[in-house]
């Protein structure tokens, strides 16, 4: 599937959450997106690129991980479905969809904080890491946008 529609269903989702069970189950999957995105493109991009791709998969990772730990007095989080991710076989227009991510990852982080706000103290902590490996992941698509922009620019010279 392509990623937009892959990143716009995330958000979707994400946004008709009424629980703090799926608003944690969607955070989820919008790292697990950010995470096989960082993949796609650290396997096909300039070295920054690849950098920047590689530490964006590596948040993304780490994010899922937080959400998924368990926390004293609860159970691990588990949800019905797949993966979205894990449908990826595309992506038509990279500059497109890392804006899409960006704007993604910031819904995430602001649905966490939320989250965080009324939670036990353990999910509150793992929200906490979440929100950080969000935001780290946001810099690195922006600094994969700026990266674009340059070999944009450098090519149109």
């Amino acid at each position: 599937m392509e990623a937009m529609r892959l990143i716009e269903a995330t958000r979707s989702a994400l946004t008709r959450s009424q629980t703090v069970q799926d608003i944690v189950a969607e955070a989820w999957q919008a790292q697990a997106l950010a995470e096989v995105i960082g993949g796609y493109f650290a396997g096909s991009a300039s070295p920054v690129t690849r950098w920047e791709a590689e530490g964006l998969s590596e948040a993304g990772g780490r994010a899922c991980g937080a959400l998924r730990r368990p926390a004293s007095g609860h159970t691990t989080l588990q949800w019905g479905g797949a993966i979205r991710a894990s449908q990826l076989t595309e992506v038509r227009d990279p500059q497109r969809v890392l804006l899409a991510l960006g704007v993604l990852l910031g819904d995430v982080g602001i649905a966490l904080v939320e989250v965080a706000c009324v939670a036990d103290e353990g999910l509150y902590w793992q929200c906490v890491e979440a929100v950080d490996a969000a935001d780290e992941s946001r810099d690195r698509v922006f600094g994969m946008l700026r990266e674009f922009s340059t070999h944009r620019a450098g090519g149109a010279a």
